[in-house]
């Protein structure tokens, strides 16, 4: 099988500083992986070289055997960590932009969630909590029917209770030979979704496991074993 995202000897350097050094990582297709690892370690600029937002000191990327860029950016949905969308606008126009900027949008999906989460789509950004925010941002990424999603801490501004049904709603919303990149620190929060588990540190990829063999291997949750790694 092709593989989905290919990085080899991946490096990206700030003068003196290796906020990546040398990684290696192939992902295929149809898995839900999760991107770990503490403050500092590399996960935002991997995710940044992924989406073509900066450019490698050393070594590649390839998405679907492309460079990052225009092609790419068709195939890949991303949300990142901060809102990317304009405060002034109301939701259903963001839609609509959406729809017209991506032939890969599913306007009856993206309704359909709003409509879940009783989210007013006439409403403009600027009067929505930090939490809709999010839950808006997250339901335009997944209404696209993309080949890689890459989701920068999806959960971390919304309420406990809302954290199940957005889970539900990136499980129930792509298609199963799709894949998934999540970075959070709320690991507990995931580990039941995820299929495999990256763990970097200062700029290097310290694992790359399936769930079901870290807890074969070391007998713990994903959680634990974070913890244990990196002495939280």
């Amino acid at each position: 099988m092709k593989s989905l995202l290919e990085c080899q000897g991946l490096t990206k350097k700030y003068n003196n500083f290796y906020a990546l050094s040398n990684l290696d990582l192939t992902l295929e297709k149809g898995q839900i992986v999760g991107l770990l690892g503490p403050n500092g370690s590399g996960k935002t600029t991997l995710i940044k070289l992924i989406n073509g937002l900066l450019v490698p000191t050393d070594g590649r990327v390839m998405v679907e055997s492309m460079a990052p860029g225009v092609e790419t950016k068709k195939i890949i949905s991303y949300l990142p960590e901060r809102s990317s969308v304009s405060e002034h606008m109301r939701v259903k126009d963001i839609i609509a932009y959406f729809a017209d900027f991506y032939d890969n949008f599913n306007v009856e999906r993206a309704n359909a969630m709003f409509k879940d989460l009783e989210i007013d789509t006439h409403a403009r950004m600027r009067t929505l909590s930090k939490g809709t925010k999010e839950k808006v941002q997250l339901i335009l990424v997944m209404s696209r029917d993309a080949e890689l999603y890459i989701l920068d801490e999806p959960i971390g501004g919304v309420d406990p209770a809302a954290r199940d049904y957005i889970l539900h709603t990136i499980l129930t919303n792509y298609n199963e030979n799709a894949t998934i990149l999540i970075s959070t620190h709320l690991i507990t929060d995931i580990e039941n979704v995820l299929d495999r588990v990256l763990f970097l540190q200062n700029g290097h990829l310290t694992l790359n496991e399936t769930v079901d063999d870290i807890r074969t291997k070391w007998g713990k949750s994903v959680d634990a074993l974070f913890r244990e790694v990196f002495k939280c």
